[in-house]
């Protein structure tokens, strides 16, 4: 389970306080699909990286009972110095996986090839992200953080992602943030538009979807 109570999150910029989440509420349970819209600005990636751990709210809590992806594809957490195998390395020894067991799969997923005994600062965006997918695919999280970023790679290595994902993985709960509304319908069983700082939940992604469209004409 996954639930945010009363979540705030603030920024104090040059022209001053900005209240991007306003008390935001949520539970995600096991298994759940769940869809988040809104306009650029919204807040989006915001909750994504408040729900992985990634920034810590303002005040409110959130409470885990799932262990929780880092948002797919993200690279923060990369040591450009080291090579993309000491990268791999450091990542299972945080998360208890045997580096044997997963580099294989690593490696085949990747294809990143003789780069992976290469320094990750050397590497394209798009490398990057690759490794990164393939090492959140790696570990085996009960709930995956989707921000727009499953289409990294060619088209083949998006027809992989999908099929690791949505299929191999299809008892994980999924938060997935993202535009495209079909996407969304095809993934998610609810979906939740985050405006002015709060979260709307609906009971299907069409209406989510269909009030976020209004909004956005208005």
């Amino acid at each position: 389970m996954i639930e945010l109570r009363d979540v705030r999150k603030t920024y104090h910029a040059r022209s001053g306080r900005v209240d991007v989440l306003k008390g935001i509420n949520l539970r995600v349970n096991k298994g759940d699909k769940v869809g988040i819209v809104g306009r650029n600005g919204a807040g989006k990636s915001t909750l994504i990286r408040l729900i992985g751990g990634i920034e810590q709210p303002t005040s409110g809590t959130i409470h885990r009972t799932m262990q929780i992806s880092w948002p797919l594809a993200f690279t923060g957490a990369f040591h450009g110095a080291l090579t993309g195998m000491d990268n791999i390395r450091f990542i299972c020894r945080i998360y208890g996986k045997q580096y044997e067991e997963v580099i294989d799969f690593v490696e085949d997923f990747s294809q990143l090839g003789r780069f992976l005994n290469e320094p990750v600062k050397i590497y394209s965006s798009g490398m990057r992200a690759r490794l990164a997918f393939a090492i959140s695919l790696m570990i085996d999280f009960d709930c995956y953080l989707i921000d727009e970023v499953v289409a990294v790679g060619d088209a083949r290595f998006q027809q992989r992602s999908h099929e690791e994902l949505f299929e191999a993985r299809r008892d994980r709960a999924i938060i997935l943030v993202s535009h495209d509304a079909s996407y969304m319908g095809l993934h998610c069983d609810r979906a939740a538009v985050l405006d002015n700082g709060r979260l709307l939940e609906f009971g299907t992604v069409d209406q989510a979807v269909d009030y976020h469209a209004h909004q956005m004409a208005a």
